[in-house]
């Protein structure tokens, strides 16, 4: 072998897969170059992998990595990119540690994220490349930027990137400054970026600030939608800062005058004013009185007369309304507003029309615990007390003695205009038979009547005019009774006589036993009666009696 051939081969083997070598360029094609190494053959390399292929021409020197000795064509496979990936590892590995920043241009859009050429290939997951991750990620293709180095993986030869918290940092760092540099009554513009039921959140150039639904106008806002809009650019002013908690609050009515300074002085109480009806609720309405300013009718200020359940059976948005104004607070930025007095109140008419005395008609028109209402004119109710019904009974429930609907005669007894009170009596329209009674009944007569109720201690008799006397268990038979129910029923005809008259407490006691008795013998029974009687059992006491009588009834 001759020393030319074994240099040569010598040299043959000095080439290695894996290798990186200097070679220079034989010649430049449209889709590849091709390159001379010194190997028996040459490689070809993909245009892809220079910057720009047409700038090379031939003899340009490039270092290669060797891929592959031999092809299925006999070439050498070479790579630029594997070679300066191998010869750039070492020194990005030692320049970029993990935290590091380093600059990169995306090269390829891969399945989970992007592959970046910081001098080797890494890789940046997709939830990396931004704060919000991109839909599109083939628009990065191409660009450079700035990353993190997150991790290095040396046995793998694997770098994972993150440009994500460089933004993330860059934010955190500009709001910091931002927040120290922020100052209560600074104005400041952003762009509206999310809307709640209680405000709107401001992005302030990287800050959020919090634009709270009553910081929007001086006047009544149901929903902030009603005054932003997402994407809105609008100017604030900065009410508060928060810089530990990193909260802004904001403010948009006070960059305006507030008209409230001057709506004591512009409506005074007593002012009629016009306004449009803005919204309504079931308890009243909100009046706009100008911009800025709304004034509140409540129900009960809709109408003298009419019982307006809810506003809203009168009033609907959009009603034109005139009103008094009954009340401001200006620090509660309130007026109260009244519909009704608009028009003379009613009831100031009613001590003329309905004096003291005047007999009235009128419809029940409910019924309660303690009385009744009656309707004697349209809106104007007068009220019978239970105490009012009756002369001669104990009134304990009105439905004893009125039902809804029904018309009756009353007498007036109390007119209260301020209160819009009326107070009747149906008792008062006949004479009190109570006055004339030592006239009509004295101790030792014989009386006939109907029994009407039963009680455990006795029975009540019907003595006409609606006036009774109770007939005690103990004078009811000669013979000891156990039971009332067991000697008398309700509707039985008996005769008695009266034995006991009180005016004062409006009792009257009846004997039945002693309806053929003398007089000595009535005396007698007189105070075996009064003897009898036990605490609470009041002879004409109708509410225990009514009660009693009932639970014999029931028994």
């Amino acid at each position: 072998m001759s020393n030319q051939m074994e240099k040569l081969l010598s040299e043959v083997k000095e080439f290695t897969e894996g290798m990186i070598v200097k070679g220079h360029v034989l010649e430049v094609r449209p889709s590849e170059v091709l390159v001379d190494i010194g190997y028996k053959s040459e490689g070809a390399i993909a245009a892809s992998e220079f910057d720009d292929a047409s700038a090379l021409k031939p003899g340009d020197e490039v270092e290669v990595l060797i891929e592959k000795l031999e092809d299925e064509d006999g070439m050498v496979v070479l790579s630029k990119d594997r070679a300066e990936q191998k010869k750039n590892w070492d020194q990005i590995v030692s320049i970029c540690n993990e935290g590091g920043v380093v600059d990169g241009k995306v090269k390829a859009k891969v399945k989970g994220g992007l592959i970046v050429n910081i001098g080797v290939d890494a890789f940046l997951p997709g939830s990396q490349i931004d704060v919000v991750p991109p839909r599109n990620l083939d628009e990065y293709v191409g660009k450079t930027f700035q990353f993190k180095v997150v991790k290095i993986n040396g046995d793998r030869k694997n770098i994972v990137l993150s440009r994500r918290e460089l933004i993330e940092s860059e934010r955190d760092e500009k709001r910091r400054t931002m927040l120290s540099n922020l100052q209560s009554g600074q104005l400041c513009t952003g762009t509206v970026k999310n809307i709640t039921d209680f405000g709107a959140f401001v992005d302030l150039n990287g800050i959020d600030g919090l634009l709270h639904v009553t910081d929007m106008s001086w006047g009544r806002v149901t929903h902030p939608s009603e005054v932003v809009r997402v994407g809105d650019q609008i100017e604030v002013m900065i009410l508060e800062v928060d810089r530990e908690k990193e909260r802004v609050s904001l403010g948009l009515k006070q960059k305006n005058r507030n008209p409230w300074d001057e709506v004591v002085a512009k409506y005074p109480v007593g002012t009629r004013i016009k306004g449009k009806v803005m919204s309504v609720v079931p308890y009243g309405a909100f009046i706009q009185i100008e911009e800025g300013v709304e004034g509140m009718v409540h129900v009960s200020e809709l109408s003298w007369t009419k019982r307006i359940a809810r506003a809203s059976d009168v009033l609907k948005v959009g009603d034109e309304v005139e009103a008094v104004v009954l009340e401001i607070k200006r620090d509660e930025q309130k007026v109260s507003l009244g519909v009704r007095q608009i028009e003379e109140n009613p009831w100031m008419r009613v001590p003329k029309k309905f004096p003291v005395g005047t007999r009235v008609s009128g419809k029940v028109r409910n019924l309660t615990n303690y009385g009744a209402f009656v309707e004697i004119e349209e809106g104007i109710d007068g009220m019978i007390h239970v105490s009012d019904m009756s002369w001669t009974r104990k009134v304990t429930n009105p439905a004893e003695v009125l039902k809804k609907g029904q018309k009756i005669d009353a007498v007036v007894l109390e007119v209260d205009p301020s209160a819009q009170r009326i107070s009747l009596g149906i008792k008062q329209i006949e004479d009190d038979p109570w006055k004339t009674i030592e006239s009509r009944f004295k101790i030792g007569d014989l009386v006939k009547g109907k029994v009407t109720k039963l009680a455990s201690f006795g029975a009540f008799v019907e003595l006409g005019d609606g006036l009774e006397g109770l007939v005690h268990i103990s004078q009811i038979s000669e013979d000891r009774v156990e039971k009332v129910k067991d000697v008398l029923k309700v509707g039985d005809e008996v005769s008695a006589r009266v034995i006991k008259i009180d005016v004062a407490e409006r009792r009257i006691g009846l004997s039945i036993k002693a309806a053929t008795y003398s007089m000595d013998q009535l005396e007698a029974e007189k105070r075996e009666f009064e003897a009898a009687l036990k605490p609470g059992e009041a002879i004409v006491d109708l509410e225990h009696a009514f009660e009693q009588a009932q639970d014999e009834k029931n028994q």
